[in-house]
């Protein structure tokens, strides 16, 4: 059941098993630039958030995933259906988020997290500068209402950040329109009014925080709250600009987390 709802795959070799979350409006495809690089040496496991991608979109129920703890709790349904040991987690943008909230639920449960440019928070909050007003975020949404089309090309420009290279802008906003739309309103919701801030203290996983430099989404400010309120982060800034490195900069995320899972793992073996 698990496997059709959210249309799992399981890809490459290897023991140790690499969990896939995309970010919002995306599905697995996004990560088909990243996932080479593991396939070698890693059990890959992808999959779609249901509603997405090629879920099952009968299983989507508005009250039950009014909150991305629905989300998290798929994410584990998904580990324990596709993994043997304890995953890795590499989980992008809310998808990190989310992954977060599955490590902070069943602590001890994934071997490692890796936060590709998570934001807990997108609301400036006093001292903490989320990146966008109440009104900001307002705007956004009541224009995915009025005009998704719209809506997609602005937000896919924006969270890409490569004006330079406007193919993956609109590559990205192709996708945003891919998603059904009564998901994709909800979610939007879900997503950019969640406040996920009070978890970080809770996950206690190892954790690679990676940060983008000129992410309009989730500024440098956000990589570093998220890196020292979490009692185990790291953070490695890239120098891939925006907020979908994965999309921008395969290569040089791949090498970050390979290094960083190298490192590590290397360091708890001489512990």
């Amino acid at each position: 059941m698990v496997i059709a709802r959210n249309n799992v795959r399981i890809l490459g070799h290897g023991r140790q098993s690499v969990v896939f979350a995309h970010g919002y409006g995306c599905d697995q495809e996004v990560w088909q630039l990243l996932t080479p690089a593991f396939l070698a040496d890693y059990r890959v496991v992808l999959f779609d958030h249901v509603g997405s991608g090629g879920s099952d979109l009968s299983a989507y129920n508005p009250e039950r995933y009014s909150s991305l703890h629905a989300y998290a709790e798929d994410v584990l349904d998904v580990c324990e259906a596709s993994c043997g040991d304890a995953p890795i987690f590499i989980g992008h943008s809310v998808g990190a988020i989310i992954g977060a909230l599955a490590a902070a639920r069943q602590p001890g449960y994934f071997a490692r997290l890796v936060m590709l440019t998570p934001s807990p928070c997108y609301l400036n909050d006093g001292d903490y500068p989320g990146g966008f007003s109440r009104q900001d975020i307002e705007d956004l949404l009541g224009l995915l209402d009025r005009n998704r089309l719209s809506w997609a090309r602005l937000m896919a420009e924006t969270i890409m950040g490569n004006p330079d290279r406007p193919d993956l802008a609109e590559d990205l906003a192709e996708r945003f329109c891919r998603t059904d739309p009564v998901v994709a309103r909800q979610f939007a919701r879900v997503t950019f009014l969640s406040d996920h801030r009070a978890v970080l203290p809770a996950v206690s996983t190892e954790t690679l925080v990676l940060q983008c430099a000129h992410d309009a989404i989730a500024p440098d400010a956000v990589g570093a709250y998220v890196q020292a309120h979490l009692p185990r982060g790291h953070l490695v800034r890239l120098k891939a600009s925006g907020h979908c490195p994965h999309l921008s900069a395969p290569l040089e995320t791949a090498a970050a987390i390979r290094s960083w899972l190298a490192d590590n793992h290397f360091s708890r073996a001489r512990a």
